[in-house]
């Protein structure tokens, strides 16, 4: 075979000149071994023709993201004005002028309207587990339930931060905490937050007999530290061990970490203490979340009496729909609207915001990290809806004003500008202030929890619940109701980045509308029945969202447990008996 003779140019055009300068029209033959370029040469000159590349190369590299950030400026940035262009679809409230245009069509169409009945077409089932004594295996530390009294390895002090379901959450991961560690717990203390501005304790919001009784057998909670241990701290809750524990932290890390110095001092103290527990943990450890959550918590006896007539008001007020109503969460407070960095008027709203962060949260929206771009918070479906966007959603989707709304919320930014639409669009329109006396609802005036607790009730007893905004709230609720009816969520989640996109269209028309919130309303529906796939321990998503199959559990142990006296009427929780019934225990 013959092989095949690369020649290689020369620096000279390829022509190579003898020794006595005279040219050669030859080509040169191939270098010899004496004649071989050196291996430092050759180095240099291959270095020499990479740097060249990557140096062009570099120009393209950097002139592409230049041209990129120059074509966003003139799109959506502060020369889009000067040049003709328009802002990103969706990027700019316009709802009210939707609403104008549409409003004729909206008030006069009540001929398809929602029969509470056929709302929910997804009947599915979540597959259950069989086996439920699994979830009932010993924890870590060789915990024994006859002789925990023997073994106990301290006390737990937990400080919980947050709104009423942030708390919640601290409550629930407290118990499995405390459990983990066979520790006792200490009731739980409720950090005073400058923007909930509640001063309200545990006993103030739940019922703390009930709490301790139903966890009795799984997990010892005391009201106060023995006068033999705080003798020890001189009587000072800062003096005794405080740990920080990082979010979302371990078991392995509780074990290693926090176990040691509970049994070295006998009392720990966790502050701040939230999402201070992995959601993946040992199955006995996640049943004592849902028992906690599901039958430990109730609420005080002043909240659940009010909570109970509210709830008895608004049945009575929806007859024409067989008792049946909406409840809509809508965060649409001052507070909110400055949090959310959106826009929903003129310069002196965003100058009026502007006081309201920085009096609040001081430099954290300064930041750079920090996006506040109203337009781009808006097309991503970061920014609260407005009342008057709820109301016609909800109209697009087939509730007419016959529908009994149950408004669950603070105190509306600007009431007589942004509730008026809503109103309109729903007559029949309620809020724990209008449904109670002011002689009953003056108690829970300036206590923000307390007031969310009556919220939390009424929507968690409607037909329909609608969230407009994320956070604990809805996600514990969207829990609850999963929990209470047998797996569906019966709750509306809004497509927000779909919405803002139809609600800037000048030209869409009430017929295009609808269809399109029909459709928003079948996928709600189809998400509201999924659950997560759970292996074995290693659970991802929130069990307070979805909190089956694991809590499914808590009905097979009342028929074991009733009989010790440790857990009282836990078949009453049971999705398959009266929900009202059930909601109130």
């Amino acid at each position: 075979m013959k092989s095949k003779i690369h020649h290689q140019p020369n620096s000279n055009n390829g022509v190579v000149g003898s020794e006595n300068g005279s040219r050669s029209e030859s080509p040169s033959p191939p270098l010899s071994p004496s004649r071989r370029v050196p291996r430092r040469q050759r180095r240099q000159t291959l270095f020499r023709a990479s740097s060249f590349s990557l140096r062009r190369n570099l120009r393209y590299l950097l002139l592409l993201p230049m041209i990129y950030a120059s074509g966003l400026l003139m799109c959506v940035g502060p020369f889009s004005a000067l040049v003709g262009w328009v802002y990103i679809p969706g990027s700019v409230y316009r709802s009210p002028e939707i609403y104008r245009k549409l409003r004729d069509d909206i008030l006069s169409d009540n001929s398809t309207a929602v029969e509470f009945s056929s709302v929910w077409k997804y009947k599915r089932r979540p597959k259950m587990p069989k086996p439920c004594l699994n979830s009932t295996a010993s924890p870590p530390l060789g915990f024994d339930r006859e002789s925990s009294v023997l073994t106990r390895s301290g006390y737990l002090i937990v400080e919980a931060n947050g709104g009423l379901n942030q708390q919640r959450s601290a409550i629930c991961n407290a118990v499995a905490v405390a459990g983990l560690l066979n520790a006792v717990l200490v009731i739980p203390e409720f950090e005073f937050h400058a923007i909930w501005k509640d001063s309200s304790t545990f006993g103030d919001i739940y019922d703390e007999d009930h709490f301790i009784s139903s966890l009795e057998g799984y997990v010892k909670v005391v009201r106060h530290i023995p006068d033999e241990i705080m003798t020890r701290f001189s009587y000072n809750l800062t003096s005794i061990p405080t740990i920080r524990v990082q979010a979302w932290a371990t078991v392995k890390y509780y074990n290693g970490e926090v176990y040691p110095v509970l049994k070295e001092h006998g009392v720990i103290r966790i502050s701040p203490f939230a999402n201070r527990l992995a959601m993946s943990v040992p199955p006995y450890i996640q049943l004592l979340r849902c028992i906690a959550n599901y039958k430990a918590l109730k609420f005080s006896s002043p909240i659940s009496t009010l909570a109970e007539k509210l709830v008895d008001r608004m049945v009575e007020k929806s007859s024409e729909t067989g008792g049946k109503y909406v409840s809509v969460h809508l965060r649409f407070e001052e507070d909110m609207v400055a949090f959310s960095c959106c826009l929903y008027g003129g310069r002196a709203e965003k100058s009026e915001m502007d006081v309201i962060r920085q009096k609040s949260w001081k430099g954290k929206f300064k930041r750079t990290d920090r996006v506040t771009r109203p337009d781009l918070n808006r097309v991503n479906g970061k920014c609260p809806l407005t009342p008057l966007e709820v109301g016609m959603m909800l109209r697009g989707m087939g509730f007419d004003n016959h529908t009994s709304i149950y408004l669950a919320s603070g105190k509306i930014y600007q009431p007589e500008i942004h509730l008026a639409p809503l109103r309109e669009m729903f007559p029949r329109l309620f809020t724990k202030e209008s449904l109670a006396t002011p002689e009953e609802i003056a108690p829970f005036e300036g206590y923000s929890s307390r007031m969310a607790a009556l919220d939390y009730t009424v929507s968690l007893l409607s037909e329909v619940f609608v969230t407009t905004q994320g956070g604990n709230f809805p996600h514990f609720l969207m829990g609850h109701r999963r929990f209470l009816f047998g797996g569906h969520a019966k709750t509306v989640i809004p497509d927000k980045p779909k919405l803002v996109l139809l609600l800037q269209d000048m030209e869409i028309r009430w017929e295009i509308f609808k269809k399109e919130m029909k459709l928003m309303l079948g996928e709600s529906d189809r998400k509201g029945v999924m659950v997560p796939r759970v292996r074995k321990i290693n659970r991802k998503t929130s069990i307070y969202t979805y909190p089956l199959p694991e809590c499914e559990c808590i009905f097979h142990l009342s028929s074991n447990i009733s009989t010790t006296g440790n857990i009282q009427n836990l078949g009453a929780l049971h999705p398959t008996s009266n929900l009202m019934t059930s909601a109130r225990l």
